[in-house]
């Protein structure tokens, strides 16, 4: 009973938990070793960890904290609740910020683009505060939304005690490099963000204000989109550094390097490592052809597939083919989403994924009278003939 039974139950628990990714699990074979306490490269569409040196590790993050900040800014302005060129007054509060700040005073008033910019580009400890408080009212009420959301990105080595980063009083102000790959990956999907944490030089209150980015690499490496720089005596220098060429895109932390100087070139060492040596093969998904309806209200369903993105040593992604398997026929009713084949993606005769191929739509039992009908016009169809 037990082999027939508890064994392959065993079995399989077991291939699910071989199969099921580490957090930051990276390959061994890395030619070399940021100097950092922690660092991690991830490729943004698949997720998958290229390089990591401590990745969970719980350090203090500095200013990156800020990413988390512009994510949930960003999704209140996509989602239609907050409009860049809306003016938002500055709070007493938020006035009294020390650290990297625009010099903001109480009542001051300043749209949500620029308080964007100076918090995207010189990390102005003042205007995130503003932008919390816009959002929730008080930095206190933001941050415990900056905690939900980090658990809600799986960020479990991550604690968030305020908006900006500061350090000097907070305790356990915390997170890990992994953790903010995880976060630069989602408030990249926000494609406005990119726009302003590219830009170089700019300035606010008619040009009376200069900005200048934080993050040198704006100024010289080809395809950087971004993204913050953070460093305080406690966490040292940190920085999420993103970049895409050829439609990869990737993003390199590095936390607790000992100077700005070997923080961007640790962060520049992995970037170049990540482009040399990797590639992405992507698949739009769509249309796969037709499936037979046996007793349907339609003769045929419409297949489709998943888009698809896989990570690939360089030069192996155009060596990938597809294979599209469709079942022969499916009895109605057919559900929209229900599976009826498979695509599988081949590399050199070995199979690298197989995801499910769907239909496109319902299609329902056909009843008597429709049945009826058709077989009518089937018969007289063939007459004509």
């Amino acid at each position: 009973m037990f082999r027939k039974i508890v064994l392959p139950i065993l079995l399989a628990a077991l291939c699910l938990f071989a199969a099921w990714p580490a957090a930051a699990e990276a390959p061994d074979n890395i030619p070399f070793e940021v100097n950092a306490e922690s660092a991690v490269l991830m490729e943004v569409s698949t997720g998958e960890v290229l390089y990591a040196k401590n990745a969970d590790r719980a350090l203090p993050p500095a200013s990156v904290t800020k990413i988390m900040t512009l994510l949930l800014f960003m999704e209140e302005v996509d989602g239609g609740n907050i409009a860049l060129d809306e003016e938002i007054t500055v709070s007493e509060y938020a006035a009294s910020m020390g650290g990297s700040q625009v010099y903001l005073e109480a009542g001051e008033t300043m749209t949500a683009e620029d308080l964007l910019k100076c918090v995207i580009i010189a990390s102005a400890n003042d205007a995130a505060v503003t932008l919390a408080e816009k959002v929730s009212g008080s930095e206190e009420a933001f941050v415990s939304r900056m905690n939900t959301r980090a658990a809600e990105l799986g960020m479990a080595n991550t604690h968030f005690e305020n908006v900006t980063g500061l350090d000097d009083t907070a305790v356990k102000h915390l997170t890990s490099a992994y953790d903010i790959a995880l976060m630069s990956r989602a408030l990249l999907s926000h494609e406005t963000i990119t726009k302003y944490a590219t830009i170089w030089m700019d300035s606010i209150r008619d040009g009376a204000f200069g900005l200048t980015n934080t993050n040198r690499l704006v100024r010289f490496y080809p395809g950087i989109t971004g993204l913050k720089t953070g460093s305080t005596s406690k966490a040292g220098f940190c920085m999420s550094a993103t970049a895409k060429r050829d439609g990869m895109h990737l993003i390199a932390v590095v936390m607790g390097a000992p100077t700005r100087d070997i923080r961007n070139a640790a962060a520049k060492e992995l970037l170049d490592y990540g482009f040399a040596g990797y590639s992405l093969y992507e698949n739009p998904g769509g249309d796969a052809g037709a499936v037979p309806v046996k007793g349907g209200v339609e003769e045929n369903c419409r297949a489709v597939m998943p888009p698809v993105s896989i990570l690939l040593a360089k030069g192996k992604a155009r060596g990938v083919t597809q294979e599209i398997l469709l079942d022969t026929s499916v009895t109605a009713p057919v559900e929209e989403g229900q599976r009826i084949g498979t695509v599988r993606l081949l590399l050199d005769g070995e199979v690298l994924r197989e995801d499910p191929v769907t239909a496109a739509s319902s299609v329902p039992r056909i009843g008597f009278g429709a049945l009826l009908w058709r077989m009518l016009g089937t018969a007289f169809l063939k007459s004509e003939k």
